[in-house]
């Protein structure tokens, strides 16, 4: 493939690789949203937690963690975090008492709504910038590259 520029500089033997693309997209994104969602005083991550608790209702914290991207014990800290505050509720599992499920209160569901809209304010030069149809591609691309590194 031809070598691609980036701000005037050439990736070299990088140019036809994703990962440095990933970091960089994440990296701006990531920092983006940590300063739009620090009037909320939540862990990194909350509203990727709080979105999959409400999302899939029932599920362990070992599931939600891999869900996240998460390590088991980042994910215990931001839902004791969201516990603490009143977002979201640990109970045994009915069909499993060795296991927690978590679930999002309606405290939770309205922090969620306000976290979701500073963030995707954030993502909105992105969202311009791609356009429905392609965000749509790249959306389905970025979850076929996860799945392609899940299962190898």
């Amino acid at each position: 493939m031809a070598q691609r520029r980036r701000s005037g500089h050439e990736w070299g033997q990088l140019a036809d690789t994703v990962g440095p693309r990933v970091r960089l997209l994440r990296n701006a994104l990531a920092a983006r949203s940590i300063a739009a969602l620090e009037e909320f005083a939540l862990p990194t991550g909350s509203l990727t937690v709080l979105s999959l608790i409400a999302a899939n209702p029932g599920s362990s914290q070992t599931v939600l963690a891999r869900a996240a991207g998460l390590n088991k014990s980042a994910l215990v800290g931001i839902v004791d975090e969201l516990e603490k505050r009143g977002l979201a509720a640990r109970d045994r599992s009915a069909s499993d008492r060795r296991r927690n499920q978590v679930t999002v209160t309606p405290e939770g569901a309205a922090a969620m709504q306000a976290l979701f809209a500073a963030v995707t304010t954030e993502e909105g030069p992105v969202r311009d910038a791609l356009g429905l149809a392609d965000l749509e591609v790249l959306l389905a691309l970025l979850d076929r590259a996860i799945a392609a590194l899940e299962e190898g």
